[in-house]
């Protein structure tokens, strides 16, 4: 195999790879290698190499190397010529190897040669047999070889078309794939050489990237709605005062802002990073700076006023709780470790930070420091280690009493513990005590439902009533609850005003206004009225709304079912006063209701009006 010319190449190719490393003088490496070894019958076999500008093979020629060859290699590469040629190279044991070279030069984004790539073909198989038993024979060897140069070229030319064919057995195909990869290798040409190039970077499509020309109009465009909403909106808001008067009047608008949050919001956006910048020490007053950043959480007070619109009460309530509980405790989770950082730096080794390097088996050591002149404590547990412990302590000691793993040793650290513990013993009672609260309320109803069938349970025992009107009362009662959810409708009515009451009325009733033919021709101010006086009821099957003798002062609609109903059906019911004096009121539509209303059972020649059971259906 002619790559086993090549010495060890430092880069641990394979031995097609370390031949072509070698081969450009030790400045070059391997592109593409045969996948498999060919005899001496098949194609001929090709590798690609890179190589440095200045490099040679000249290592590579022997006595029957053609100096036009080698005159040819040198000049295409001092002069970065594109050049394909075909010259006889020694292989390490000196075994002659006949080549068909093709160089071809790269170019980088200014259009300077910075590389050649170099495909060599070994085309010793198409050439005459060399004869190697005459001492003598060198010159004759040469011309033998070079004679036979014409014909090996036309063979490759002859061999070319008819690789384009198609393959009609299972071999021929083989060979005519492998032909084909190597004439693609050997006709490189500019339009499909590479180029020795930076390439620009490929982006996912929704990616944005941080210097282009829309993300910087973006932030400009958002740079400027920030300053307009924090400097323009809170001047040019209404308010209300304490009598719940809307105040629209700049002047005033701008006075109240000034006396409310006008300093809130000045604490809020000061640029600390930049006092922080000019004053590095901890302890001075960028430090203190930087602690008016939690008046920023005082913004929050504002959301919690919009919550109340969106959210039921309780579900509310109790995530702004756990999220005040979960606030304190990460506020006493930084000072807990401000203390520790603090005896930790006076040398108190043990401290709860130090026992943390020990027990994590990260300890702390000192490093002399020329800024401070003098030690300063460097390495120790991660900064997220650090934090889920002082997180961990404060949680225990806010709901418990601790568990010891982590426990006050120093000073100031048991004076910080007491304080902590008085602090969270009352912010405990107080928010779980409203937590209480708030799940009784969220499951209020629950309760009263099971304590009205409780109650409805208990008096068909102490009364003894029969089974089979038990079960009709249990199913009215769970019936009833089901659609009115225990909510007292009149009640709830009685919060409003007379106009917003009129208005919930006729949407309660707007389906036998809407059906019935009786109404079609009632104004609007009519329909308020006379859904003012309707009232609404739910009914079982088998319920006998009136019986004989009994005197009807109410006309009755039918909602949902019939009157013989199978199913619980509900009734708007108006009385026959109420309803005698809205038609005296509006006698144009009396005359209308007269003459469409349409009695379904007309109780004058109808003795009883009862609904049927299912089972007499």
């Amino acid at each position: 195999e002619w790559g086993d010319a090549a010495e060890p190449c430092p880069r641990g190719e394979s031995a097609h790879g370390a031949a072509a490393c070698r081969a450009g003088g030790g400045g070059s490496w391997p592109l593409r290698t045969p996948s498999s070894r060919t005899s001496s019958a098949g194609p001929p076999r090709s590798i690609a190499v890179w190589l440095r500008v200045g490099r040679r093979c000249s290592w590579m020629y022997g006595e029957l190397t053609e100096k036009e060859a080698a005159e040819r290699v040198d000049r295409s590469l001092d002069h970065h010529l594109a050049d394909q040629f075909e010259i006889l190279l020694y292989k390490k044991n000196r075994t002659p190897l006949w080549l068909l070279v093709q160089v071809a030069p790269i170019r980088n984004e200014r259009e300077l040669v910075v590389l050649f790539l170099l495909t060599f073909r070994d085309i010793t198989a198409l050439k005459q047999p060399i004869d190697a038993d005459d001492p003598k024979g060198g010159l004759s060897k040469f011309a033998k070889l070079a004679r036979s140069v014409t014909r090996s070229r036309s063979v490759l030319v002859s061999a070319l078309p008819a690789l384009k064919e198609p393959a009609r057995t299972s071999h021929l195909a083989h060979v005519s794939s492998s032909h084909l990869n190597a004439v693609q290798v050997m006709s490189l040409s500019g339009d499909v050489l590479p180029q020795y190039r930076q390439e620009a970077p490929k982006t996912p499509p929704h990616i944005l990237l941080h210097y282009c020309a829309f993300k910087a109009i973006w932030d400009w465009i958002i740079l400027c709605l920030t300053f307009y909403t924090a400097i323009m909106v809170p001047y040019n808001v209404a308010f209300k005062n304490k009598t719940s008067e809307v105040v629209s009047d700049p002047k005033v608008i701008r006075k109240n802002y000034f006396k409310s949050w006008f300093l809130i919001d000045l604490l809020s956006c000061l640029p600390y990073d930049v006092f922080n910048a000019f004053d590095h020490d901890e302890d001075g007053i960028g430090s203190l700076f930087s602690a008016l950043k939690v008046v920023r959480l005082l913004r929050l007070g504002r959301v919690v006023r919009k919550l109340d619109r969106y959210l039921e009460y309780g579900a509310a309530m109790l995530i702004l709780l756990l999220c005040f509980y979960m606030l304190v405790a990460h506020w006493l989770a930084c000072v807990w470790y401000s203390i520790g950082r603090s005896d930790a730096d006076s040398g108190l080794q043990y401290s709860w930070l130090w026992k943390l390097a020990n027990v994590t088996q990260t300890p702390y050591s000192y490093v002399w420091s020329n800024e401070s002149d003098g030690p300063e404590l460097v390495n120790g547990p991660s900064r997220k280690t650090m934090y889920v412990t002082a997180l961990y302590f404060t949680m225990t000691c806010m709901t418990s009493v601790g568990f010891g793993n982590v426990a006050a040793e120093t000073d100031n650290e048991k004076i910080f513990t007491i304080c902590m513990m008085i602090v969270a013993a009352l912010l405990y009672a107080t928010i779980f005590g409203h937590v209480t609260t708030i799940i009784q309320q969220m499951t209020s109803a629950t309760a009263k439902y099971h304590d009205m069938l409780n109650n409805v349970r208990e008096f068909m025992k102490l009364h003894e009533v029969p089974k089979a009107l038990s079960e009709r009362v249990m199913d009215y009662v769970v019936s009833t609850w089901a659609m009115t959810k225990g909510l007292d409708t009149d009640k709830v009515l009685n919060y409003c005003p007379k106009d917003m009451k009129a208005d919930i009325c006729v949407h309660l009733n707007r389906k036998v206004f809407n059906e019935h033919p009786a109404f079609r021709l009632a104004s609007d101010g009519c329909l308020r009225a006379l859904a003012m006086h309707f009232h609404m009821s739910h009914s079982a099957p088998g319920d006998l709304l009136y019986h004989t003798g009994e005197s009807i002062d109410s006309l009755c609609f039918i909602s949902a079912a019939n009157v013989r109903a199978l199913t619980y059906c509900d009734l708007h019911t108006i009385k026959r006063d109420r309803l005698l004096e809205v038609l005296d009121f509006y006698q144009a539509f009396a005359n209308s209701f007269a003459r469409n209303l349409t009695l379904t059972y007309n109780l004058r020649h109808r003795l009883i009006f009862r609904k049927l059971l299912n089972t007499n259906i």
